[in-house]
């Protein structure tokens, strides 16, 4: 069944599930990144980055980094931050952002390690910052993964987390469902050969509202957040620092 038809999509988020999905499809992950957001997904890692306020003495953490894009913005920002490290649990989508290390000449300033983001195997208050791109929305339990970032944060750290939403304005709103539900699903079934773009869109319904995460960031002990959306609000930068 194709995966833009009407048939439920499994939105389990178990991480096997998940890494399991993500390995699947970590050969064409770039590609059709930069293909489905016409490039744009390069501005807003680097809006991301930019909230950081990075000076070039931090330590900064990237969480569910896949291919590591958002920690090689991190480490070739300017300023940019003096150390990286992602974490994620999908072996494949590692091994392809080790690979980009290597041909950029980043290995010795960004590591990349297997690890779950509701238990990160890195010290309390021992980064200057966290980030995450379009990843939060696939862990089990949000909450969880939000304590562990805030937990590894240092005093005053900031945190920067980009993830979809649906936009509000109506005809915007409309027509970006129709692309998101219907051409892109189709479009990396096609290119990926995998189920994992009918996935996308759902679990981008079944994340909080923008209002709904920022409470969930609050409640786990975060200050000073901000929700912007960017481009038309079909995604949001989340922004706040360590309380």
């Amino acid at each position: 069944m194709h995966p833009c038809t009407c048939e439920p999509v499994n939105l389990s988020k178990s991480p096997d599930r998940i890494a399991g999905m993500f390995d699947a499809i970590a050969g064409r992950y770039d590609l059709l990144n930069h293909l489905l957001s016409a490039g744009i997904d390069r501005r807003w890692r680097r809006e991301a980055i930019r909230s950081l306020e990075l000076s070039g003495r931090e330590r900064v953490l990237d969480v569910c980094t896949g291919t590591a894009d958002l920690a090689i913005a991190a480490r070739t920002a300017g300023p940019h931050a003096a150390r990286v490290v992602g974490v994620d649990f999908a072996g494949a989508m590692l091994r392809i952002g080790r690979d980009k290390l290597l041909r950029g000449g980043l290995a010795d300033r960004v590591a990349l390690i297997q690890g779950d983001a509701t238990c990160l195997p890195v010290r309390d208050q021992s980064v200057d910052g966290v980030t995450v791109a379009f990843g939060i929305r696939n862990v089990e339990r949000i909450e969880l993964a939000c304590a562990e970032m805030h937990r590894v944060l240092v005093p005053e750290g900031r945190l920067a987390i980009l993830e979809f939403a649906m936009p509000s304005l109506p005809i915007i709103g409309q027509v970006y469902r129709w692309y998101f539900t219907s051409v892109l699903p189709r479009i990396g079934s096609a290119v990926a050969r995998h189920d994992a773009y009918g996935y996308l869109p759902a679990s981008v319904d079944a994340f909080p509202p923008p209002q709904q995460f920022v409470k969930v960031l609050r409640q786990s002990g975060f200050t000073e957040i901000l929700a912007k959306p960017l481009t038309l609000g079909i995604v949001y930068l989340y922004t706040a620092r360590r309380g």
